[in-house]
């Protein structure tokens, strides 16, 4: 299995409304040297919903030149147009991605069998391993465990990131797949646990920020270091927290900024932090040790 581990969601820096190409490949190298497992570019951190079909097709190029094999490439390839969705997983496999994120269609609310027949056209133009990816809370619909069981048996289709935040969805999922089908986290709040009900890592917003905590959190995990799995889990939390205080990427391009990592720039209807968040952010920051007090 390809997907393992830690993966970043990461950001894509902007710097007066272009791609910051430089920080971005920047960015990459040190989650690399950090011992980041994958790069997951152009996914909702990555601020794909506002990127033009240039910039996305760009992004993933960039990461994966940047990358040069050395870890896979995960790229955030999914659309409400199915349609839309085949042309971004066929740009990302002629790109020398490894795999392909697909959200589920959000704002269309389409049934289990619309998701089903969605995913099973990506699959049969593009063939390509793909890792699906239910946000609920992001999208309006859950993908419930039996159609991702159904969607399971297609030979490319390879895991799912789940992100509903409940660890009996997560559980059930595992139950009726193949224990070669990666169940991956896909919110930070449950990473170890989900880990512990057979989980294969995590994609994580909060890596951006700490990769060498969440790499070392799956490593302590794979080592059969429970303790410090779960001393890990506990240390990161606050950050998990925080990267919530609103809308995912707000928090986390402030602390990466507040952190000297990026230019502090978002695409609109984005926009910056509150004021009494920003201050609760950077006490966070502080706490951690990722700035000075």
């Amino acid at each position: 299995m390809k997907f393992k581990g830690s993966m970043v969601a990461i950001v894509t820096p902007f710097r007066e409304g272009r791609l910051d190409e430089e920080t971005f490949r920047n960015l990459i190298e040190w989650h690399i040297a950090s011992g980041t497992d994958v790069i997951v570019p152009c996914g909702t951190t990555g601020e794909s919903a506002t990127l033009s079909h240039e910039e996305h097709d760009r992004v993933i190029e960039m990461a994966v030149e940047v990358v040069n094999g050395r870890v896979p490439v995960l790229a955030g390839t999914g659309s409400n147009s199915t349609a839309e969705a085949i042309r971004l997983t066929k740009h990302a496999k002629e790109a020398g991605a490894d795999g392909a994120l697909l959200i589920t269609p959000y704002y269309n609310k389409p049934t289990q069998q619309g998701l089903y027949e969605h995913y099973e056209a990506i699959a049969k133009a593009v063939e390509f391993p793909m890792v699906l990816y239910n946000v609920p809370g992001r999208t309006g619909i859950n993908m419930l465990p039996e159609t991702v069981a159904r969607l399971s048996r297609i030979d490319v289709i390879v895991g799912v990131k789940e992100a509903t935040g409940s660890l009996r969805q997560a559980s059930e999922i595992i139950a009726l797949c193949d224990d070669s089908f990666a169940v991956i986290s896909g919110d930070d709040f449950i990473n170890f646990p989900v880990l512990a009900v057979g989980g294969k890592g995590m994609i994580s917003v909060t890596a951006n920020i700490v990769p060498a905590d969440l790499a070392a959190l799956y490593d302590a995990w794979e080592a059969g270091d429970i303790e410090k799995a779960r001393e890990l889990h506990y240390k990161t939390l606050p950050l998990h927290t925080a990267m919530f205080y609103e809308t995912n990427p707000i928090p986390v391009k402030t602390a990466l900024h507040k952190m000297g990592k990026i230019a502090l720039e978002f695409r609109l209807p984005l926009c910056p932090l509150s004021e009494a968040n920003d201050q609760k952010l950077e006490t966070v920051l502080k706490n951690y040790g990722l700035l000075e007090n």
